[in-house]
């Protein structure tokens, strides 16, 4: 603006713009992520079906759980977001460029949130984001955390996103799932949120936040780092989050037929049944 205004014959210097700029309520911002698109008309009722399903479920004495996967991270002396305390002028050395190693490369993790007892599962994995890798993370969970917390349940409520590996009209998601209701002999109940509302599920504000927190201005520099600032990251409400390190590999691009999904049981729900809401339930019940 200095230079346009000086082509105008003004002699005016960058600071003196500034100057008047900030006299006029103008300062240097960023973006915001405000804009979500056009809301879907059900928006709001899908938001209290939900609540809904989640409070029956509480009330029961059975699991509810929110699911998601986190941003990839890339593994090694990289620089990270956020500060951390260092003795002064000894910050964190790492390397100018964010080339991939090419061995350690990236990690995903996916996580399983309890609301009920604010405690947490993470499957760090190094593969594939897809959907044997989501539904794998919840047999873990299931396994490791849920059995034990929830040893009469019969069934279990899975929140998620609409899209990603958790998507509502993912396939292999469902597929995935049958062979888990099988495995573990429970029905599992999915409630999917709205599109562009993944803020608002509660594994994101409640879990993943304080991981981000917890390894701030910290170089991931090995797989066991990253497990190990996970499996640490507690809260003044209590917190607990259990991680491990997933080194199986999920390919990606596997078809799955309609034949394939005919063989499913699967219940849709009376309120948007087809898309976001449905129950998988066991082939053969337990004895």
């Amino acid at each position: 603006m200095a230079t346009a205004l000086k082509g105008q014959g003004h002699q005016v210097s960058h600071t003196t713009v500034a100057q008047l700029l900030a006299d006029l309520d103008y300062s240097l911002q960023g973006t915001r992520k405000t804009l979500e698109g056009a809301a879907h008309p059900d928006r709001d009722a899908q938001f209290r079906y939900i609540n809904r399903c989640v409070k029956v479920f509480q009330r029961a004495g059975q699991p509810v759980i929110s699911v998601d996967a986190k941003k990839k991270e890339l593994v090694g002396p990289f620089a990270h977001g956020g500060r951390d305390s260092q003795p002064q002028g000894q910050p964190e050395r790492v390397r100018t460029h964010d080339f991939p190693d090419k061995h350690l490369g990236k990690i995903c993790p996916y996580g399983v949130y309890d609301p009920t007892h604010n405690c947490g599962w993470v499957s760090v994995g190094i593969d594939h984001d897809t959907a044997q890798f989501a539904v794998e993370s919840i047999r873990r969970w299931w396994w490791h955390m849920g059995k034990v917390a929830y040893p009469q349940a019969h069934a279990i409520l899975i929140t998620a996103d609409g899209g990603g590996s958790n998507a509502s009209r993912n396939r292999l998601w469902k597929v995935e799932l049958q062979q888990l209701a099988d495995a573990i002999g429970l029905a599992l109940y999915v409630r999917h949120f709205p599109p562009g509302t993944s803020k608002w599920n509660k594994i994101e504000h409640r879990m993943f936040c304080h991981m981000t927190e917890n390894w701030r201005g910290r170089p991931l520099i090995s797989h066991e780092v990253v497990v190990n600032l996970i499996g640490h990251t507690t809260t003044n409400t209590g917190l607990i989050i259990r991680a491990e390190l997933d080194k199986n590999a999920y390919p990606t691009g596997i078809k799955v037929s309609r034949e394939d999904m005919k063989q499913l049981n699967l219940s849709p729900a009376k309120f948007h049944g087809k898309d976001w809401n449905y129950a998988i339930k066991p082939r053969q019940q337990r004895s």
